[in-house]
């Protein structure tokens, strides 16, 4: 793992043949049990009628069930074959889990391309792809080896079902775009982003597998890779509208658009579309000559795909159906039938209340209770004359005192702060690898057991200049004045220094456009930063800069090291 290509997708092949210039049209299995992939779909299904160049076909290897690589990957299922090589599903006996296996023959032409890009993945380290663990040659032979997922969902399975809502589909263009935008950050494009590539986990987070990988196997490149990337971002969100694939080639279990129609708008396919959605779908597809209803201008690379995003008013989760109670139903114990049924056709007698009490014993009651509440009276009544008889008299010695107030009282009256309920949040990078961002939701569960954390560093406590820091952005759901912000910690000692931000979005730009609202450092567990300036923002960026020294935390799989977890935050305004 230890050289990276700048483009993975741009890989030089020494295999010295001509390589291919194709898009995507099928996809290897990348870690989704029970759920194969089939490799049917043609090049037309992409969008892209150019045929992939001739190229020399090694064998595949012989390989079976039960097969082991490296004494540790036991072979259990071939999901695909295609084109000399081979996908499995293995199990790794050294850690007991499932993995993804990808085997070519070291002769195959493409081995050079699939090895760059394959530690080229594996230095990415984005929680957000399905991630490489190994890529080997060895014995005549080249795997990779990647996780595998079973509790995950094709978007494919989930599009057969029917079209996704419009919250589901905002969170899938949003958190794909995101990760897209950061791999070509980095110089790693996919090229064969289709619905078979990326999952939803049981946890309703998005991931794509096949980072570099799935193109490199099949000799695919581009001269253009976030274009192409935008483009299939475009087609996903079309299809999870619509459940219709953009192009005239049925693909992915989806129909197609009827022939000679052109590429029209989502809303315009389906009735009850949402209208923000169906123009940023034709916005990434503007590439291949859709055009938007409002004429915005394309967006050409995922970035561009991510500010539109960020642009679009927040599309907010539907609210829960509650079924209604049942009707009341008096029991036979109220009805005063005790259990036994009622005859057919008899009338219930009903019985008339007892009388009040009239015996001696209930008029003794009564003269009791009258003289309690005539005590009770006249006491109160002395009470209160004795105590408007010492008021008046120190009235007169005492007027300054009556005339001034101390307004640092701590029993003075304030008005009580206002809880400011969180309705979504985002993981915020600047530079290098994102942390945890599956996490982020833990930090506003209402249990301070759970958690989102950070990488463990090997130096601290200040993280730069090695990270300008880590944090979360946090949606308010509308515009409102913060008073104060607590941040639950997960580990004391040393110093954690956070900082506050008014951010203008869930993905906002750089520190330099945001207006810092306070810090604090603090050596326990709690962070409280209290809101020096009157700024009205509907995002809120909290940002950790200096992290504690701690010991090794089984519970959160994390080593020794400098490191810092947040388990619940609260603001007030």
């Amino acid at each position: 793992m230890a050289e990276r290509s700048t483009a993975a997708v741009d890989v030089a092949d020494n295999s010295g043949d001509k390589p291919l210039t194709a898009k995507a049209d099928q996809s290897t299995a990348d870690g989704v049990a029970k759920n194969p992939e089939r490799d049917t779909d043609s090049d037309e299904a992409q969008g892209n009628g150019m045929a992939a160049g001739a190229e020399k076909q090694a064998a595949p290897p012989e390989l079976h069930s039960g097969h082991k690589l490296a004494r540790r990957y036991r072979l259990e299922e071939c999901v695909t074959r295609l084109d000399g090589f081979s996908s499995w599903r293995a199990v790794d006996e050294k850690l007991r889990r499932a993995v993804g296996v990808h085997i070519l023959p070291s002769d195959h032409p493409r081995t050079r391309a699939v090895l760059a890009a394959a530690r080229s993945a594996a230095l990415l380290g984005d929680p957000r792809f399905v991630q490489v663990l190994d890529a080997v040659e060895e014995n005549d032979l080249v795997y990779v080896v990647h996780e595998w997922l079973p509790d995950a969902t094709e978007l494919t399975a989930l599009l057969a079902a029917g079209p996704l809502e419009p919250h589901d589909a905002y969170q899938m263009v949003s958190q794909i775009a995101s990760a897209m935008a950061a791999a070509h950050r980095e110089g790693l494009g996919h090229l064969r982003l289709n619905p078979n590539a990326v999952l939803r986990t049981s946890t309703g987070q998005w991931r794509i597998r096949g980072l570099a990988v799935n193109a490199a196997l099949r000799g695919i490149r581009s001269d253009t890779p976030q274009r192409t990337d935008t483009e299939a971002i475009g087609a996903l969100l079309y299809a999870a509208l619509t459940q219709r694939w953009p192009y005239e080639s049925d693909a992915y279990g989806l129909a197609g658009l009827p022939k000679d129609v052109g590429l029209i708008a989502p809303d315009q396919v389906r009735a009850g579309v949402h209208r923000g959605l169906s123009e940023l779908a034709m916005r990434a597809l503007v590439n291949d000559g859709a055009t938007a209803s409002r004429h915005e201008s394309a967006c050409i690379t995922p970035e561009e795909l991510v500010k539109a995003i960020g642009e679009m008013p927040r599309i907010r989760p539907p609210e829960p159906a509650f079924t209604a109670p049942p009707d009341y139903q008096r029991t036979t114990y109220q009805q005063g039938t005790y259990g036994r049924p009622t005859p057919p056709g008899a009338t219930q007698v009903i019985q008339a209340p007892p009388a009040p009490l009239q015996s001696r014993t209930g008029k003794a009651l009564k003269w009791a209770v009258s003289a309690l509440l005539i005590a009770a009276l006249g006491l109160g009544s002395w009470q209160l004359a004795d105590a408007l008889m010492h008021q008046g008299d120190k009235s007169g010695d005492d007027t300054t005192n009556t005339q001034t107030t101390d307004d640092g009282d701590k029993n003075s009256a304030s008005p009580a702060a206002a809880a400011i309920e969180i309705q979504d949040a985002q993981e915020y990078v600047v530079d290098g690898g994102a942390q945890h961002p599956g996490d982020v939701k833990l930090t506003y569960d209402g249990s301070t057991s759970t958690f989102w954390r950070t990488k463990t560093f090997t130096a601290g406590p200040e993280l730069a200049p090695y990270k300008a820091g880590v944090g979360i952005v946090y949606d308010l759901g509308s515009a409102k004045e913060l008073a104060t912000a607590s941040i639950g910690l997960r580990y004391p000692g040393d110093h954690t220094t956070v900082e506050l931000y008014a951010a203008d979005s869930l993905s906002p730009g750089s520190l330099s456009s945001m207006t810092k609202l306070g810090n604090v450092t603090t050596t326990g567990n709690t962070a409280s930063v209290k809101v020096g300036k009157k700024v009205k923002s509907q995002y809120v960026l909290v940002w950790i800069t200096a992290v504690p020294k701690s010991g090794e935390d089984p519970a959160a799989y994390s080593g020794a090291g400098y490191k810092q977890a947040i388990t619940e935050v609260k603001f007030t305004g």
